[in-house]
């Protein structure tokens, strides 16, 4: 079982994190993380399994949000359990992070949140590592000063996550030069494939997507040499309750990594 960050970063491969936007189901939960458990022992790539027990920064009011806080987390547990890898999940105020903490390895801040230093420290307390996702508002030399809140509170198990950046209302691009300006902090820094291809905002009040330049993102982002992937992935994306425009089928998933596992090991 990974424990700490330094069982995730490696030399020679990068880490991923995957799973489903939402958790929706325990047959679900369990047969996604079974799946990409096979492909990834496979390629030697270090795995965490992702799934957020609850969705709290929906467009909609009548947006699915998840199939109850304590039924989600025991399902998170239950797919450590049974596959013996490490899951991540999003908290969203500082009290879900002693609860979320029973459940899960890493604790993830949503990009909205980055500058709470409430839920930051509150993450830091629980002495669980935790990813920090680079607000779409944000430059890459401002999430320093995050990652120096969780650190500064006692815990210098933090990771960083690259996930686009707002252009006009509707879009994000991801610069890719905060890759390597992150990394100068001294930690982890991971790419958000798939949020990083959203489309939000959208009149509809629900988030579009570009699934088709998955494969092109992340390959640009192990070739800038990110030292972790994080990738949403469903067995249907058109059903998904939860961010359904911009997941990868996870039929799809194996013949992606293995080209990535090629341009990682010709760098």
């Amino acid at each position: 079982m990974i424990k700490n960050i330094s069982d995730l970063k490696r030399e020679d491969m990068f880490f991923l994190l995957a799973g489903p936007c939402v958790i929706e189901g325990e047959d679900m939960a369990l047969r996604i993380a079974e799946r990409v458990v096979k492909i990834t022992d496979k390629l030697h790539i270090p795995y965490v399994f992702k799934g957020s027990y609850r969705k709290a920064n929906r467009s909609r009011l009548d947006s699915f949000t998840g199939i109850g806080d304590e039924k989600a987390l025991k399902i998170l547990a239950r797919v450590r359990s049974t596959f013996d890898v490490p899951v991540v999940t999003d908290i969203h105020t500082a009290p879900e992070a002693e609860m979320a903490a029973e459940y899960v390895d890493i604790l993830q801040i949503p990009a909205f949140l980055c500058r709470q230093t409430d839920l930051l420290v509150a993450a830091a307390h629980t002495g669980k590592m935790v990813n920090i996702k680079k607000g779409q508002f944000l430059s890459p030399a401002a999430m320093r000063f995050a990652a120096e809140k969780v650190v500064e509170a006692g815990n210098n198990q933090v990771m960083l996550t690259e996930r686009g950046t707002t252009f006009g209302y509707q879009d994000l691009i991801v610069d890719f030069r905060g890759i390597p300006e992150m990394q100068s902090f001294g930690y982890p820094v991971i790419l958000d494939v798939t949020h990083s291809l959203q489309q939000p905002n959208q009149a509809s009040g629900v988030t579009g997507g570009m699934p088709q330049l998955i494969e092109t993102m992340a390959k640009a982002g192990v070739a800038v040499g990110v030292d972790g992937l994080f990738m949403e992935t469903h067995e249907d994306p058109s059903k998904a309750k939860s961010d359904g425009a911009n997941m990868l089928k996870l039929d799809l998933l194996e013949d992606l990594l293995v080209k990535l596992v090629r341009i990682r090991q010709s760098l």
